[in-house]
């Protein structure tokens, strides 16, 4: 039995056209470009891949909760392409993107992005070994004798 090899254009979704509102979300090492395309239909697309193909669960919700906290989520269509760090840190540099996104369609919706903390980047990082331990904070095991 064998299967024919899929090629990276039968996988890929069609990108919309149009004018669309940029920005950049970040988290940890993840970094999120954010594009949101007037006139959707509601439809996200990461990495060429649908939403739920490449993240999945809860963490969906927590995207998509900008556009359902300014309740405009058949409004636009998403386009996002995240690198680095690990899924769940792409999820919260894309649902920053979008918050952003947001306030560059209309600035009227900053107060209303604001008040959960969807516009403060999470500055949270791994903290930096240190010389003589072997971690950030790890000491080397101390033996009496």
């Amino acid at each position: 039995m064998t299967s024919t090899p899929t090629t990276p254009s039968e996988t890929k979704m069609a990108l919309p056209a149009g004018r669309y509102f940029y920005a950049n979300g970040k988290r940890k090492s993840s970094v999120a470009k954010v594009r949101l395309y007037e006139k959707g239909k509601g439809d996200v697309m990461v990495n060429d891949q649908a939403l739920d193909a490449y993240f999945f669960g809860t963490l969906i919700g927590n995207i998509l909760w900008p556009l359902k906290l300014v309740q405009m989520e058949k409004t636009f269509d998403v386009v996002v392409r995240v690198q680095g760090g690990g899924v769940h840190s792409q999820a919260d540099a894309v649902r920053h993107g979008i918050a952003k996104a947001l306030i560059v369609f209309d600035p009227a919706l900053r107060s209303l992005l604001k008040k959960p903390g969807l516009l403060s980047r999470d500055s949270r990082a791994k903290e930096r070994k240190k010389p003589g331990l072997k971690r950030a904070r790890r000491a080397p095991q101390w033996a009496k004798r």
